[in-house]
């Protein structure tokens, strides 16, 4: 007689009887991948955000600023940046955000009556508009200098400056505090925040462009340019600076190097990585070992019902695949529960501490999808071994 063909939905519905009828050793089984998968997920996603959150604080930090200045020399022969160094570092491609300050060799005073010799320490710079996009800077009180201010007697005070002038706050609605630079009254418009990547401009006070030439008599040539470009090209634009803002002797123009906070920003997710793959692969390895011990017992219990299907006419790649399914059934029920027990958990954890919440793709997706191939690879031997039992063979060990 010709053997009955089971589809193949009639064979995924072997394998749910199998699992409906054990529901504890299923649950148990099916427990043990979630566990791992669920491990795998936490592990994963909690130092992703943890890392997230440290990743948006080392940008903070300026892993993509560059400084470029003349190098140093004797008074009478450091170089003088051109007047169009802005505009021929903004045309560099990853060139996302460019400033320019300059030292306008003035002094700054509280007051006219003090002795113009004391300046407190402060420089009084003049500043392009851009500046705190270029260097991550925020102002605390007021407002930064923009091109309806840049050509007036307005001043903008560093976190130390203001401290020094004992100008600390800015009152809304009052007339604005003023400070005496050169012989000339500047209004002071705004007080900026602590700037650690910038010392020289939180000792400073910065003033228009436009007014820094009519009012001081600064020539308009700047002394420093902050670049911020994309971290990826961040060495290929430190490479061509030097041409780009001095292109006679670009050896005299020096540039910084990038932030100590890149390479450890790239140092930590290549250590991230590591650790992913690593902690994946021995979380589906113990689940797996788990679902293939689980389907060996299962054999072995129900030779019987494995001996009747055979002499009933079931063939071996029936009775193969009734348990194969069956693996992929619990592997696959674990990984769903373990995903979203881990997502879950890790997506708590970090809304408790205050991080952004990241849930790695690879991490969720890859743990079902794992979960399901190591159902595969964990079911394929204990299949094998009922689909090889005879009738006789079944039915003489029970």
């Amino acid at each position: 007689m010709k053997p009955v063909r089971l589809s193949f939905v009639d064979v995924v519905r072997l394998g749910l009887l199998g699992v409906s009828t054990r529901k504890l050793r299923a649950t148990l089984s099916a427990l043990g991948i979630s566990i791992g998968i669920a491990t795998m997920i936490v592990v994963t996603a909690i130092p992703a955000s943890s890392q997230s959150a440290l990743l948006e604080q080392l940008s903070a930090l300026g892993t993509n600023m560059l400084r470029a200045e003349p190098v140093p020399q004797q008074q009478d022969q450091t170089i003088k940046l051109p007047e169009s160094t802005l505009g021929s570092v903004s045309r560099v491609g990853p060139v996302t955000t460019a400033a320019m300050v300059a030292n306008t060799h003035t002094v700054v005073r509280r007051s006219d009556r003090t002795d113009p010799a004391d300046n407190s320490g402060l420089t009084v710079l003049a500043s392009s508009t851009g500046l705190l996009d270029a260097i991550n800077g925020k102002v605390q009180a007021g407002k930064y200098l923009d091109d309806s201010s840049s050509n007036l007697p307005t001043a903008v005070l560093g976190y130390v400056a203001a401290s020094r002038l004992g100008i600390n706050k800015l009152v809304p609605g009052q007339q604005a505090p003023l400070v005496y630079i050169g012989n000339t009254w500047f209004a002071v418009i705004g007080i900026l925040d602590p700037m650690p990547l910038a010392p020289d401009v939180e000792r400073a006070v910065m003033v228009g462009w436009g007014a820094a030439k009519s009012l001081l008599g600064f020539d308009g040539h700047p002394t420093v340019v902050y670049v911020k470009a994309r971290e990826e090209a961040i060495a290929d634009v430190r490479a061509v600076l030097p041409a780009t803002i001095y292109p006679e002797v670009p050896g005299l123009v020096q540039v910084s190097r990038p932030s100590d906070a890149l390479a450890a920003k790239q140092a930590s997710q290549r250590t991230f990585s590591a650790l992913f793959l690593g902690l994946a692969g021995v979380a589906l390895l113990v689940g797996g070992v788990g679902v293939a011990n689980t389907m060996f017992i299962s054999v072995l219990e129900r030779r019987r019902e494995i001996g009747l299907r055979r002499a009933l006419g079931a063939t071996r790649r029936q009775i193969g695949g009734q348990f194969l399914t069956e693996a992929v059934v619990l592997s696959g029920l674990g990984g769903i529960a373990g995903t979203t027990l881990g997502v879950i958990a890790s997506a708590g954890y970090a809304t408790y501490q205050g991080w952004p919440s990241v849930i790695p793709p690879l991490a969720a997706l890859g743990g079902l999808t794992g979960a399901l191939v190591v159902g595969i690879l964990a079911g394929i031997h204990p299949s094998i071994r009922a689909a090889r039992l005879t009738p006789t063979q079944a039915l003489a060990s029970t």
